[in-house]
């Protein structure tokens, strides 16, 4: 039986607008801190090189689509799924460590911690989080109830491992994991059709941001890693990002 039969779409709805509202609104923020001086600390001159970038907007593109794709994946990750899930669930936002949905039914307590795609856990974040459904565990025994641990990923597909132990929690993805929520098989469906236009409301203000950034270190990365001729000083920009 899933956890739910019914759910309220109205709700689904306005948990998916202030979730991407979060989304981009925290976007946008990281991209216009972004300085040519952060982002080059942490790059490789040596490959730019290699690949014969010789020209300042070609590295900032790639240095800048490549911070925003990385960015927007972590993002998307901690603010997207969880109030979706919690709305879906009609559940509570959960007071035990590493568990984010608390869901009681009559006599089972539900622990559900929200994940974005499967390949989220290391060796040591598993165990980490085997450990804390066990202490959520211990609150719903004294609470005498039965305890259903849950972890859920947003999208893809999840299959059982016939590796080692049997886990004492259930691991559901993508159709499964909405369909133990809400009860309804075509709701992993039905949840872009909720979506709608309501991306289409941040997209001017994103690609503003985007182009100001571009522009910004552009300007950034001549003034600090180019020859007064426009050419890039390779030498400053490995001392910078390799020496002293």
């Amino acid at each position: 039986m899933p956890i739910n039969e019914t759910y309220d779409g109205q709700a689904i709805v306005e948990a998916i607008a202030d979730a991407l509202d979060r989304f981009y609104t925290n976007l946008i923020k990281k991209i216009d801190k972004l300085n040519i001086k952060q982002v080059m600390r942490r790059k490789n001159p040596y490959l730019f090189r290699a690949k014969a970038m010789n020209g300042a907007s070609q590295i900032v593109e790639a240095i800048l689509a490549a911070f925003v794709s990385s960015s927007e994946e972590t993002i998307f990750g901690n603010v997207f799924f969880e109030p979706i899930a919690t709305a879906a669930a009609h559940g509570q936002k959960a007071l035990a460590e590493g568990v984010d949905i608390m869901v009681e039914r009559d006599s089972t307590i539900y622990a559900i911690a929200v994940k974005s795609g499967t390949s989220v856990f290391n060796a040591d974040s598993r165990k980490k989080q085997e450990q804390n459904f066990m202490a959520a565990g211990k609150l719903a025994q004294q609470a005498r109830k039965r305890f259903v641990p849950i972890v859920g990923y947003g999208y893809g597909k999840k299959k059982p491992s016939n590796k080692g132990m049997p886990k004492f929690y259930l691991e559901l993805a993508g159709k499964d994991f909405w369909t133990e929520l809400t009860g309804d098989e075509e709701f992993y469906i039905k949840l872009i059709r909720y979506m709608d236009k309501l991306p289409e409301k941040y997209v001017e203000e994103f690609n503003t941001s985007y182009q100001k950034a571009a522009n910004r270190l552009v300007r950034e990365f001549t003034q600090e890693f180019c020859f007064a001729d426009g050419s890039i000083d390779w030498e400053k920009l490995v001392a910078f990002n390799s020496g002293d």
